[in-house]
Order: C-alpha cells, then structure tokens, then sequence
C-alpha cells in the first residue's frame, strides 16, 4: 500500500515508468504522481487499473492510449492540458515512448507549449546491459526490428560494422528466427546475451556466442518463453586504424574537404586534432 497523500500537481504531461515486471520497482514519485494526476493515459487500461489497485490508489480518469489511437488520443489530452489539468503518461512496461506508444503524444503535447515531465524508472534494456557482463562502454539501442525476416535482414546489415554493443527487444514466438538472422548477419564468433522475463519470477540472463544461441534456445522450451532483451556485441576494430575516431574520418573523408572533417571528427570522437589530422593525410594519400 502507498500511503502518500495527493498533491496537487504543476499542469504538465508526467511521463512515468512503470515495472517490467516486479511490481516493487515502482517508485514513490512514480506512486505520488499516479495518486495525483488528473488523469491516466495507459496502454492498457486494464494492466494500469491493476498496478493502481496493487498500490490502493483511486482510479482517476483513465484514458486509452496505445499504438492505434494515439493521434486522436493526443489531442484530447492536449485539450485537457490548456484546462490546467495534469496528465500522467504509462504504457503496460517500463518508460513510454521507448519502443512503446507515447513519441507522438510527446511531440503533440511539446508543439501545443505545455510542460513534459520525466519520472524515470525501471528499463528494460538498461537492466539487461547491467547484468550482462560486457564490459563495453557504449551501445546503441535499436529496439523491435522489422517482423518480416526479409526487412529484418535489411535492417541489420549497417549494424554489421558498428563497435558497440547492440541492444534488440523480441517476442517469444519470433526469438528463434530473430537469433538465426543475426547469426547470419553477424557470424558465430559475436557474443549475445539472451535476457528472458527481467526482473519477473523466471528471470534468466545467458551469455553464449551467436553460433550456439540457437542450440541454446532449443534445449528447453522455457528457453523461448518471456519477452527477450537481446546483447550482441560490437565488431571488433582491426589494430592500426585508429578505432573508432578513424573510422568516423574516413567517413567525413568522403564528403567533406580535409579541414573540416578534421574538426567535425575532433568534436564527435573527442580525439586530438594534430592525430586526426596525420591520419586524414594519410587516409587521403592511400585512398
């Protein structure tokens, strides 16, 4: 039970995570700001009514916000922004607009001039690369790829040089088919972690190489269930290229003149520009 009181909160869009899947993670601001909004727009009612009633909190005006109406749903709660009425935003999971509906929301309620408000909490992506154990200090998260293997296969092919680690959500019935694409596209020798049900009572986090995921996934039929977080590490830089810096010059290279890419470079990588400079002239020399 929560047993805040209710504030009266500033007229704003609250953007509030909620649990992945332990309802404990819910924070007391994300509680004080439900108890307290005007009104609730929610993925699914339904999941919404049952976090608040977990909590003993009143089921304030809910509305229905998910990835068929939100358009028309905007512009309702826009509407409900210029009476001075406050609005908290949650989808089923974690943070709104992240793979889940809430973008357009967000960009609605910014043009119409009214306040957005973040309460952050649980991630799902954030969690899995928590406890993966790849030591890489940057990722790039991608999210749902396409459904159609085909489009799926597209998509991953400018992941395929990347140095950082990429992060995927998929669901349980497409996990089999995702993995072997990546396999295909990325070759066996990449590490992936396969995160399952975070935070909930079968949580399980397996750290393989892409060539054995699949054994892996077929060796039990609970390997498949849950939705997935899935980690593939990032294309291993070949010595003497200067790493990243050198290839983002070698791409300034293309378009831009010397001097200029140098500087751009410089101000992306952070790198030193006398470096950067003796290898764009070396760059040009061999190219």
């Amino acid at each position: 039970m929560h047993s805040g009181q209710k504030q009266k909160l500033e007229c704003a869009l609250y953007v509030v995570a909620t649990p992945i899947g332990n309802l404990r993670d819910t924070s007391l601001r994300a509680l004080d700001v439900l108890a307290s909004a005007d009104a609730v727009a929610a993925e699914d009612t339904r999941n919404t009514l049952h976090l608040l009633n977990h909590y003993g909190l009143a089921a304030n005006r809910l509305l229905a916000l998910h990835q068929h109406n939100e358009r028309g749903a905007a512009e309702r709660i826009v509407a409900l922004l210029a009476q001075g009425l406050s609005v908290a935003l949650v989808s089923d999971a974690g943070t709104p607009a992240i793979s889940d509906p809430g973008a357009l929301l967000v960009e609605a309620v910014r043009a119409a001039g009214h306040r957005v408000i973040p309460v952050p909490g649980a991630n799902a992506a954030l969690a899995a690369l928590s406890a993966s154990g790849l030591a890489v200090p940057h990722f790039l998260f991608y999210g749902f790829l396409p459904s159609k293997p085909s489009a799926r296969r597209r998509e991953l092919q400018p992941l395929v040089a990347l140095p950082y680690t990429l992060v995927f959500y998929e669901a349980p019935h497409r996990i089999l088919e995702c993995v072997a694409d990546l396999l295909e596209a990325f070759g066996g020798e990449r590490q992936i972690v396969l995160a399952r049900e975070l935070t909930k009572l079968f949580e399980h986090i397996h750290l393989c190489s892409l060539a054995d995921a699949s054994g892996w996934l077929n060796a039990d039929p609970n390997n498949r269930r849950g939705e997935f977080v899935l980690l593939v590490s990032g294309a291993a830089q070949p010595e003497g290229d200067g790493g990243e810096a050198g290839r983002i010059l070698a791409i300034l290279l293309q378009e831009l003149p010397l001097k200029q890419a140098v500087q751009l470079a410089a101000k992306i990588t952070g790198a030193g520009k006398n470096e950067l400079y003796q290898q764009a002239l070396q760059l040009k020399e061999n190219g």
